[in-house]
């Protein structure tokens, strides 16, 4: 099992109580974890493991 990251991968902030989302990367699978913040504002993040980009 893969581990589960506890910041956002856009902006590194901790991923505390709700408003967070936790969801595979759409090309490899690796659990991609974003803020409220970060998804309300579309940011754009990579996946550490493929380099996938996304909004």
């Amino acid at each position: 099992m893969k581990d589960v990251p506890e910041k956002c991968i856009s902006c590194g902030v901790t991923l505390l109580g709700i408003g967070g989302v936790r969801f595979p990367c759409p090309s490899c699978g690796e659990v991609i974890a974003r803020c409220n913040r970060c998804k309300k504002q579309s940011n754009i993040y990579t996946c550490k493991s493929c380099g996938f980009t996304g909004p």
